[in-house]
């Protein structure tokens, strides 16, 4: 963005509140020296004539809940989806954004059989989702119970490997994601994804690299 365009937004702005927004005339001064020092904070941390350089992102876990329940089963080894009644009805709520009674279903799930790697993944999922992607003590928790219940299991891996990649933790996420790659069978629906998704993590880590030897 231009310096140009960064004075029209400015004028623009104060056009909107005293013609549309009809702020009264006693106003007016206040708030132009409020778009002035907005301007002079501008001129002096930012760089409006550097063009952007967009950055690959890695999906979001609240994103789409629709899609997550469908790359969870992506990830199950019977490449079907679960038919046990609880996780059923969580999968339910989560689709529409209720991840917190999710968890509270997933629990109960987990209260009758706590050797449920599915309901133990779901959960993970469902509470990073409520945290709006972050890995939390609890999500963390629950994806180790589902790698403990289930060791030959790509879900839970993947999972929290995402997890540790929205939550800034590239590094860890790279050592789960490549051990995963290189034990997933040549046939697995999801290799290719997770490739991708491996090469976009590496373009992370070297751009974060790059901008911590800049400074």
């Amino acid at each position: 963005m231009t310096w140009l365009a960064v004075c029209a937004l400015a004028l623009a702005a104060f056009a909107v509140l005293i013609l549309l927004l009809k702020a009264p005339r006693p106003a007016w001064a206040a708030l132009g020296t409020t778009l002035l020092l907005g301007l002079a904070g501008y001129a002096v941390q930012a760089s409006p004539d550097q063009p952007c350089s967009p950055k690959p992102e890695l999906e979001k876990m609240p994103g789409d809940p629709g899609t997550m329940i469908a790359a969870r089963e992506l990830f199950d080894d019977d490449g079907i989806a679960p038919t046990d009644k609880w996780i059923v009805i969580a999968d339910g709520m989560a689709r529409h954004g209720q991840f917190a009674e999710a968890s509270h279903v997933l629990l109960g799930a987990l209260d009758e059989d706590p050797d449920n790697a599915e309901a133990w993944l779901a959960l993970g999922n469902a509470l990073v989702a409520h945290a709006d992607g972050l890995l939390t003590p609890a999500a963390l928790h629950a994806f180790r119970q589902a790698q403990a219940a289930a060791p030959e299991s790509a879900g839970p891996p993947y999972f929290l490997g995402l997890a540790m990649a929205q939550s800034g933790r590239f590094t860890e996420a790279r050592g789960l994601w490549s051990s995963l790659l290189e034990r997933a069978p040549a046939n697995a629906e999801w290799r290719t994804m997770l490739g991708e998704q491996l090469s976009r993590l590496d373009l992370l880590i070297a751009m974060q690299a790059s901008d911590g030897a800049n400074r």
